[in-house]
């Protein structure tokens, strides 16, 4: 049985940070370049991090991804997605990642039971995605990316962050590139996130626009519009198994002349919470309730105590009680800075 939520959602999903370490410092992520500032003792263990998952699969969640940070920076990470591969309940584990570091361990995570990748790519332009990332090599990402095709882990997801007046330019030839190297494109709006939060929404292109634009110069391939801003975009047509699932918050739209599909994630614009079914656990143990609200629940404290499992798992549930009906992006003005984006991974 899931875990129901106080408003009736069930949560079945997990997404688990690793490290709050990151090789990259994205500009709607981490612009000032510092990590967390705690003792690396604050951490969770792979132990510990195995165990609270178990807690987790317990009660109901069945699919875990591995988040950052950064989590291929994480050391022993491969020993943590064998733990989680021998959870007989837990149905799916999968990465989001920036490539960098791909290319050498897709293989490897593929063997270890990933099963799909999630690849932030902001800009096919290597300079600008330098400069966006500050720091980051296109080239490398790419190796990673084209790692991860050959191997067989599917799908492959890029998820495009767009941001007005520096990358929105770049829609277009996102489609493009996710034709030619058959992965599955999501754009995700920006959302007012850590410290800067305030200042990255200057940037911020609603999903109606991004349609626009891709409805622009695509024309008749795209008829998305109409069912976006009207409420009734669905997943019609798909089935079990469909290799766009992955119980996130993406809604996907088919593309006939390029033949494939797209995913819009707009968090701000047009939120998603009734169907939320997620929480985030932090790399310090702190369960994460909602993406756009402030509010942490402890668990590493009594995970540390020496409780047993079912008091671990009554834990769990009593944080989850708290969880909210919704954000409150689109109050963004008036909000306090919160969570950093590089310690939940999104």
């Amino acid at each position: 049985m899931p875990i129901i939520d106080p408003h009736g959602r069930e949560i079945r999903y997990l997404r688990l940070s690793v490290t709050d370490k990151c090789n990259f410092r994205c500009r709607y992520c981490r612009s000032d370049g510092k990590t967390t500032r705690l003792n690396d003792s604050e951490r969770l263990t792979i132990a510990e991090t195995l165990r609270l998952v178990k807690a987790f699969v317990s009660l109901g969640v069945e699919r875990v991804r591995l988040t950052g940070g950064e989590p291929l920076l994480r050391p022993r990470i491969m020993d943590l997605v064998n733990g989680l591969g021998a959870i007989d309940a837990l149905e799916e584990v999968s990465l989001s990642t920036n490539a960098y570091l791909l290319e050498k361990k897709a293989l490897p995570l593929k063997e270890a039971g990933i099963r799909r990748v999630n690849i932030s790519l902001d800009s096919l332009d290597p300079d600008r995605f330098n400069d966006i990332t500050q720091g980051g090599d296109l080239i490398q990402v790419l190796r990673g990316i084209d790692a991860a095709l050959s191997v067989g882990l599917n799908p492959v997801k890029i998820n495009m962050v767009v941001m007005g007046g520096i990358n929105d330019d770049e829609i277009p030839a996102m489609v493009r590139f996710a034709r030619e190297r058959n992965v599955l494109l999501r754009f995700i709006e920006t959302m007012p996130i850590g410290e800067d939060g305030r200042a990255i929404m200057g940037h911020h292109v609603p999903m109606k626009a991004i349609c626009e634009r891709i409805q622009k110069v695509f024309g008749g391939d795209v008829d998305f519009m109409k069912d976006f801003t009207c409420n009734s975009l669905s997943k019609k047509g798909k089935t079990a198994g469909d290799q766009r699932e992955g119980g996130g918050p993406a809604r996907y739209v088919h593309m006939k002349g390029l033949g494939i599909d797209i995913g819009l994630i707009s968090a701000v614009s047009r939120h998603f919470c009734d169907t939320c079914n997620r929480v985030r656990l932090t790399a310090f143990g702190q369960l994460v309730l909602c993406l756009g609200k402030d509010g942490e629940v402890d668990l590493r404290t009594p995970l540390r105590s020496g409780l047993s499992d079912e008091a671990l798992q009554a834990c769990v549930l009593d944080a989850i009680a708290k969880k909210p009906l919704r954000h409150d992006f689109d109050r963004y003005q008036e909000m306090a800075p919160m969570h950093r984006m590089s310690s939940l991974g999104g």
